[in-house]
């Protein structure tokens, strides 16, 4: 099955739902049920801004839940400024190229995460 690192807090506002669009600079034909791996690497001071949505339930080094990968749009200003209207705290304003917003939507959240080496772009993961 197919699997993305993604940095916390990040991995987990899309476990619990918070976040619908995981952004990358580039775009991918792939669509279907994707795991999420939490990287080991936290974004400290998003973390701090939005803990009050995951509640300290962040994994680090572990495959956390899967969700269907339903679009990948290519975003304009207009896109992104309706994502900040919706959650300003989730989707506020980055210094990363937001070029391509993954639309996702939640499948499961795993109650005892796997813990695996993850990797950079989607890569490949034979569940048990």
């Amino acid at each position: 099955m197919k699997v993305l690192t993604i940095r916390q807090p990040w991995a987990s506002l899309i476990i619990h739902g918070y976040k619908k669009f995981e952004f990358r600079s580039w775009q991918t034909k792939y669509r279907g049920e994707l795991l999420i791996h939490a990287g080991k690497n936290v974004d400290k001071e998003a973390y701090s801004r939005l803990k009050k949505y995951i509640n300290d339930d962040m994994p680090l080094g572990k495959i956390i839940g899967k969700v269907e990968l339903v679009d990948c749009i290519k975003t304009s200003q207009e896109f992104l400024t309706g994502l900040r209207k919706e959650n300003k705290e989730v989707y506020r304003e980055s210094i990363f190229n937001e070029k391509y917003a993954w639309q996702v939507k939640v499948l499961e959240k795993y109650d005892t995460p796997i813990e695996v080496k993850g990797k950079l772009g989607l890569w490949n993961y034979e569940e048990k």
